[in-house]
C-alpha cells in the first residue's frame, strides 16, 4: 500500500512535468519564450526531478528502531536487510535513497573526517573521501553483511576521542564507559549513504536512521541538518522501558510536536501474556499509550503502539492476523497519511506561483502582437479612398513615432549603466569572499577565547555579520526592482507597452533558514555559563556544520541573484524588440502602399488573417495553461485507515 501512495504521487508529479514540458515545447515553437520564461520552467523542472520526500527515525539504542524500519519498508525481502539485534546496530547516522548515477553501494565516511574543519555535507561534494563498498543485489545474506559497516566500531585512547568531539571529561558517565586498557569505543564511520533500488527510494523517498540518542546531541549533521529538514521523524520509544530523561530531552530539543512528527511505542509484544486476556493486554497498552502522551504532551492518539518485530514475522510468513496485532498498519497509514498529503500541498502550491507567472508573461506578449495587429489593422482600413497626400503624411507620423522610441532606448542604456553597478553591489554585499572571511575570523576568536564564553560571542557576532550582510543585498535588490519598475512603466505609458512589473525576488527564504540554524544553535549552547574543553571542541565541531549550512545558503542565493538579474529586463527587452520590429512594418506596409507595390485590401486581409491567428494563439496558450492547472490540483485516492 506504501508503494501504491508513492506511485500515486509520483504519477501526479510526472503529470505535471508532461503538461509543463507541452507548454515549454509549445511557447518556443510559437516564439512566445523569452530567458526570464526559460529560466522558469527550466528552473521548475528541475526541483521536480529532484523531489524527495525524507523520514527520519530517532531513538535510543535498543528500541527497536532498525526492526522498524525493515517491518515497513524491506519485508517484501524476506528476511532484514539492516542489522538488527540487541544493543547498539546503527552507530553512524545512515541515510537509504537512491541514485540512478551510483552503482548500488554503501559509501561511509571514515570517523577521522571530524578532526577536519568540514562538515559531512562539505564531504559529499569529494567522493575521494568515503569508502565505497558495492552492493550485490541477487544475494540477500551478502547485502546484510556489508549493511554491518554501519554498526562498526574500534576503541581510541581518550585523547583521540575528545579530538573528534566524541568523549566529554566533565559527564561523569563517560569514565565508565571505557574498557579495561582505558580506550573510547566510538563508531568505525561517521555517516553511511546506501544506494539502494527499493521502488520507494527509487521513487524520491529517503530514509535516515540515527544512532543513538547521545549521539545526536554530538553529530551536528543530524541537528541541524538531517533531523530537522525531514518531512516525517518517527520517534521510537520502547514499552518495555517507558520514557527516559534522554528520551525527554531529545524530544524537546531536536523534535517536539508538529507536522509530520509521530511517536512510536514500540515492543508492544512485550505485553503479551498467555495468562492474560486479549482485553487485559489492550487495557495495559492503552495505559502506556496514555503515560507517554501525558510525558510529551501530545494526545494518546499522537502515539502508536507498534510491534515492529512481530510485524517483520507477519509480512515474511504472510501472516495477516499477526500483522493486525502487531498494528502496524495503522502506523503506516497515518505515516503517509500525513506525509504524502503535506509534500504535495507544499509543491502545488510553488506550482501554481510559477504557473500564474509564466501564464501571465505569455499572456502579455500575445496581447501585445495582438494590440499592434489591431492598431495596424485601423491604420490600414482609416487608408480606403484616400488620397497620396494623406497616406505619405501617415508615414511621416509613423517615421517621427519610430524616432521617438530610438530615444527612449537611450534612456535605456543609461538605466543598464545604473543596473551594472547596483548589480556589482549586490554580489558584494552576499560575496562568497565575504562568507569565508567571517567564517575565518570566527574560527581565529574561538581559538583565542577558549574555555570562556567568548566562544559563545564569536559565533552570535558571526549570526549579526550575516544578518546584516543579508540586509545590505535586500537593500540592493530592493533598489534594482524600483529601478526596473520605474523602467518599465516609463514603457509602457510612453509607447503604450503591456508589460508586467519585473519578476520580483527576495532573500526572505535565507534569512528564515540563517534563523533556523541560529535557533537550533542557541538551543544546544545557548544557556552554558561556563565551557569546558570539552564543550568547546563539540562547539567547534557545530560551528564546521553551521559555516557549511551557511556556505550553501550563500552559494544558493548568489545563484538566484544571478540568475534574477539575467532575466529581470528580458520581459521589457522582448517587449521592445517586437514593438520595433511592428514599427518598421507598419513603416514598410504603408510605404508599399504608397508606391502601389501592394493592394490595400489584400494587406488588410493579411492582418486580419494574423489577428485570427493570435486569438488562435492565445486560446491555445489558456488551454496549456489550464492543463497544467489541472495536472497541478489533480487528486489521488489517499491511503486510508482501511487500506
Amino acid at each position: 500500500m506504501m508503494v501504491r501512495d508513492f506511485e500515486q504521487y509520483s504519477a501526479w508529479r510526472q503529470g505535471v512535468v508532461t503538461a509543463l514540458k507541452d507548454y515549454q515545447a509549445w511557447v518556443a515553437g510559437a516564439s512566445l519564450t523569452d530567458a526570464a520564461t526559460d529560466q522558469r520552467i527550466v528552473r521548475t523542472l528541475a526541483r521536480l526531478a529532484d523531489d524527495k520526500l525524507s523520514v527520519a527515525f530517532v531513538a535510543e539504542f535498543s528500541r527497536g528502531k532498525s526492526e522498524l524500519i525493515n517491518a515497513i519498508f524491506f519485508a517484501d525481502y524476506g528476511q532484514r536487510i539492516l542489522p538488527s539485534a540487541a544493543g547498539r546496530t546503527t552507530m553512524c547516522p545512515t541515510e537509504l535513497m537512491y541514485d540512478a548515477s551510483f552503482a548500488p553501494s554503501i559509501r561511509l565516511l571514515p570517523i577521522e573526517t571530524r578532526a577536519e574543519n568540514l562538515s559531512t555535507s562539505d564531504y559529499r561534494d569529494q567522493p575521494a573521501a568515503w569508502t565505497v563498498l558495492p552492493l550485490n543485489l541477487d544475494a540477500g545474506a551478502d547485502m546484510h553483511e556489508v549493511f554491518k559497516q554501519v554498526s562498526m566500531t574500534r576503541h581510541v585512547p581518550v585523547e583521540e576521542a575528545k579530538r573528534y568531539g566524541l568523549y566529554d571529561e566533565d559527564d561523569p558517565d563517560m569514565p565508565v564507559t571505557l574498557d579495561d586498557a582505558g580506550l573510547v569505543e566510538i563508531s568505525l564511520w561517521r555517516h553511511a549513504i546506501i544506494n539502494f533500488p527499493h521502488p520507494l527510494l527509487k521513487q524520491g523517498l529517503v530514509i535516515l536512521d540515527t544512532p543513538g540518542l547521545n549521539a545526536i546531541g554530538t553529530e551536528p549533521e543530524l541537528t541541524l541538518n538531517l533531523i530537522p529538514n525531514a518531512h516525517a521523524v518517527l520517534f521510537i520509544l520502547a514499552a518495555d522501558t517507558g520514557v527516559t530523561k534522554s528520551d525527554i530531552e531529545v524530544w524537546r530539543q531536536h523534535i517536539g510536536a508538529g507536522a509530520g512528527r509521530l511517536v512510536v511505542l514500540n515492543k508492544i509484544d512485550s505485553m503479551w501474556d498467555e495468562l492474560r486476556s486479549e482485553a487485559e493486554i489492550n487495557i495495559e497498552i492503552e495505559r502506556q499509550q496514555a503515560n507517554v502522551a501525558h510525558v510529551l504532551a501530545l494526545e494518546p492518539r499522537q502515539v502508536f503502539p507498534v510491534s515492529a518485530q512481530k510485524a517483520l514475522v507477519a509480512k515474511i510468513t504472510q501472516d495477516p492476523a499477526l500483522l493486525e496485532r502487531s498494528r502496524l498498519q495503522t502506523l503506516e497509514g497515518a505515516l503517509f497519511n500525513e506525509l504524502i498529503p503535506a509534500k504535495k500541498e507544499i509543491v502545488r502550491k510553488q506550482l501554481s506561483e510559477e504557473l500564474h507567472a509564466l501564464s501571465s508573461a505569455q499572456l502579455a506578449m500575445v496581447n501585445a502582437r495582438s494590440r499592434g495587429v489591431v492598431e495596424q489593422l485601423h491604420e490600414l482600413k482609416g487608408l480606403r479612398g484616400k488620397n497620396q497626400s494623406v497616406i505619405a503624411h501617415m508615414m511621416r507620423r509613423i517615421d517621427v513615432e519610430k524616432k521617438e522610441f530610438d530615444a527612449s532606448l537611450f534612456k535605456l542604456q543609461a538605466t543598464r549603466a545604473v543596473f551594472t553597478r547596483l548589480s556589482t553591489e549586490l554580489y558584494t554585499s552576499m560575496g562568497m569572499d565575504i562568507v569565508r572571511d567571517d567564517i575565518e575570523q570566527v574560527r581565529q576568536e574561538m581559538q583565542r577565547s577558549r574555555f570562556f564564553t567568548g566562544v559563545r560571542e564569536a559565533v552570535r557576532n558571526y549570526f549579526e555579520r550575516i544578518r546584516a550582510s543579508l540586509d545590505a543585498a535586500e537593500h540592493k535588490t530592493v533598489e534594482i526592482s524600483e529601478m526596473m519598475g520605474v523602467m518599465y512603466r516609463r514603457f509602457s505609458n510612453e509607447h503604450g507597452l503591456t508589460l508586467a512589473l519585473p519578476m520580483p525576488f527576495s532573500l526572505e527564504h535565507y534569512r528564515e533558514e540563517i534563523e533556523a540554524i541560529e535557533a537550533i544553535y542557541y538551543k544546544q549552547f545557548g544557556t552554558a555559563t561556563l565551557l569546558t574543553t570539552s564543550r568547546v571542541v563539540l562547539m567547534e565541531k557545530f560551528f564546521d556544520t553551521i559555516a557549511s549550512r551557511v556556505r550553501g545558503c550563500f552559494r544558493a542565493a548568489n545563484n538566484d541573484a544571478e540568475a534574477w538579474l539575467k532575466v529581470i529586463m528580458a520581459p521589457l527587452e522582448a517587449q521592445i524588440r517586437q514593438h520595433k520590429d511592428q514599427l518598421k512594418h507598419r513603416l514598410a506596409s504603408i510605404q508599399r502602399i504608397h508606391d502601389a507595390t501592394d493592394s490595400l485590401e489584400q494587406k488588410i486581409d493579411a492582418f486580419e488573417g494574423s489577428q485570427q491567428e493570435l486569438e488562435a494563439q492565445k486560446a491555445r496558450l489558456n488551454e496549456l495553461a489550464g492543463q497544467i492547472s489541472i495536472a497541478i490540483n489533480a487528486e489521488f485516492v489517499a491511503l486510508d485507515a482501511a487500506a
